[in-house]
């Protein structure tokens, strides 16, 4: 593509001028402050999916200059990020920091799914998030293989509105001063509901997707997921007992790898 469009001499001053295999110590500064990212990954059939993650400055934690890992808070059920890099543990994240320096920062690496008493044992020093909607349930560590600058031509420059004009989705139609009940003295400017089960505080039906299907304004999706997990022979959700049977089976098989390998890397868990 480059050669058709002219820009390979463009892409390899990038290349060779910004592209890195680490962090340096700027990339490692501007990683510890930033409060979100965009998280791109992919399934083994090369199918993506971009999501959204965010938490209390450095959330995302820089390990060493070649791995960074970040929690993975409670969240809808679906785990397409954690299903994906099962799958393929190629990913992309995204950084923006719209707010002071106006500018991004690309990681791209390979991840592996951790769980959180395993992180902790590996780096005792990482924090205890006092907020129960941030305790992780597992952690996501990637091994960098690039690093680079997303330049600032278009990037806004924002700013937080002040806590006691924040309101929400929650807020929209109702009197601020009155909780979702209806009560005297809620506060619009509340900190997010970091994993809650509320739906109305989740966002409710914002698209007006599942008014549709209660309508029958829709035909229910057959999820492309199930449909290659049928192909794959994998069990049907419907079948509780056959996930029981096949997680056996893999579980058989890690344990009989770890056996082969001498015991030099034994069975870690479903997170290796």
């Amino acid at each position: 593509m480059q050669a058709r469009l002219g820009t390979a001499d463009r892409a390899d001053r990038f290349y060779d001028e910004q592209v890195l295999d680490h962090l340096n110590v700027r990339m490692r500064e501007f990683i510890g402050r930033q409060e979100m990212f965009f998280l791109a990954t992919a399934d083994r059939h090369g199918e993506c999916d971009s999501t959204f993650r965010a938490g209390p400055p450095g959330f995302l934690r820089v390990i060493d200059e070649r791995t960074v890992a970040y929690p993975e808070y409670r969240g809808n059920g679906v785990l397409a990020s954690l299903g994906n890099i099962e799958e393929n543990p190629h990913l992309g994240i995204l950084m923006i920091d719209f707010l002071r320096d106006r500018i991004g920062l690309h990681v791209n690496g390979r991840a592996r799914v951790v769980r959180d008493t395993e992180m902790r044992a590996d780096h005792p020093d990482l924090p205890v998030d006092p907020v129960p909607g941030r305790r992780a349930v597992v952690w996501v560590e990637v091994t960098v293989e690039e690093a680079y600058i997303h330049c600032a031509k278009h990037i806004p420059h924002l700013q937080k509105v002040p806590a006691q004009r924040r309101g929400g989705i929650r807020d929209q139609g109702r009197d601020p001063g009155r909780d979702r009940d209806g009560d005297q003295g809620a506060d619009p400017g509340q900190e997010r509901a970091w994993g809650t089960d509320d739906v109305k505080r989740k966002g409710g039906d914002f698209f007006g997707a599942a008014a549709e299907a209660r309508e029958g304004r829709r035909s229910p999706v057959s999820w492309p997921v199930r449909q290659r997990a049928a192909a794959d022979g994998a069990p049907e959700p419907s079948r509780p007992e056959a996930w029981r049977e096949e997680a056996e089976r893999v579980l058989a098989e890690a344990q009989q790898r770890a056996a082969h390998a001498g015991g030099q890397q034994p069975f870690g868990g479903w997170f290796r």
